[in-house]
């Protein structure tokens, strides 16, 4: 399972940091934008490389990607909303403090998502 966890941090830098264009982050703000849709999309196809080979069971599988994938655009929407009204730059505390938070709620995610995981194999 540790597998799983590393897996998921690892999937969460490259969806995050090196496969996220300017348009996605630009859509993350609007509901009807395909922006945040894509970078969920990038998200859930990453959780499920790392998923399968780790034998979770498919259900609960289908259940964390969409359970991932729906809090994962939630969290990226609040922080694009919040960026919005709260204009910050890289020099400013912030803006490290909306980015930490973001960050911190995924990896929450992430450690939600590894107890299921576990539950499903009997391990907890």
């Amino acid at each position: 399972m540790l597998f799983v966890l590393a897996g998921l941090q690892a999937k969460h830098f490259i969806a995050d940091y090196l496969l996220q264009p300017r348009w996605m982050i630009a859509g993350k703000a609007s509901f009807t934008s395909p922006g945040g849709y894509a970078h969920v999309a990038v998200h859930a196809l990453g959780s499920l490389l790392i998923l399968v080979p780790a034998s979770v069971s498919v259900p609960v599988i289908a259940v964390l990607i969409i359970a991932e994938a729906v809090a994962h655009y939630l969290i990226d929407y609040a922080k694009a909303r919040w960026s919005l009204k709260h204009p910050s730059d890289p020099a400013r505390r912030s803006y490290w403090a909306a980015h930490g938070a973001d960050q911190f709620l995924h990896q929450l995610t992430y450690a939600l998502m590894l107890f299921l995981a576990l539950w499903d194999a009997g391990a907890t």
